[in-house]
């Protein structure tokens, strides 16, 4: 009888086989173009994609020395926009006092990727409308159909889902291998790791 743990890794193998990774390369390259042009890298989740942010820029600050954010790490003004301007509009009024601009990207980790009709993740959606005004690139790793991220993104990898019980672990567990892969791209890497680079 299969274990639990076996099933999961099973799933996971599946997910890996059917990743589109001439996508990945697109982005490396779109990436690079942004990082070329001086422009800067936003990071976008909520809930457990938000701590994904919060690592993936370290990983593109330090490894690929991109200029890199996440309103999610500032709880203060994160909750301060929240309170006082709504949910829906806390990270698109962030990136208007940025000053987001033709030069940069944002990057969404989602499982589901916004939906207007549904109330799930409007933050996503506005901020994705704001990008797409100024004309700064979008990139996405989402889960499920990929909602309004796939639907509106420049590239996105939308996480194939081998067992709907398990969506959210499977698209957040791979949103990290993803930005993983993209921070050791050689096209993108610039700083060795610290343990890779003990001899």
């Amino acid at each position: 009888m299969t274990t639990f743990a076996e099933q999961f890794f099973k799933e996971s193998i599946e997910i890996l086989k059917t990743i589109p990774t001439e996508t990945i390369e697109k982005m490396a390259k779109e990436l690079a173009k942004i990082r070329e042009n001086e422009g800067r890298l936003f990071f976008l989740g909520v809930g457990g994609s938000a701590g994904n942010c919060s690592h993936a820029v370290n990983d593109f600050r330090k490894i690929c020395g991109f200029e890199a954010y996440a309103p999610t790490d500032n709880v203060s003004e994160l909750t301060a926009r929240t309170n006082d301007d709504g949910w829906d509009s806390v990270f698109s009024n962030w990136l208007k006092t940025s000053k987001l601009s033709d030069k940069d990207g944002l990057f969404i980790f989602s499982v589901g990727g916004g939906n207007l009709e549904k109330n799930v993740s409007p933050n996503l959606v506005k901020a994705i409308d704001l990008a797409k005004t100024v004309g700064a690139k979008v990139f996405g790793v989402v889960g499920k159909d990929g909602g309004y991220t796939a639907k509106s993104s420049d590239l996105v990898v939308v996480i194939p889902v081998t067992n709907p019980t398990h969506t959210t672990p499977h698209t957040e567990a791979f949103h990290s291998v993803v930005w993983h892969l993209l921070v050791s791209h050689p096209t993108l890497k610039l700083n060795q790791t610290k343990w890779e680079s003990v001899v």
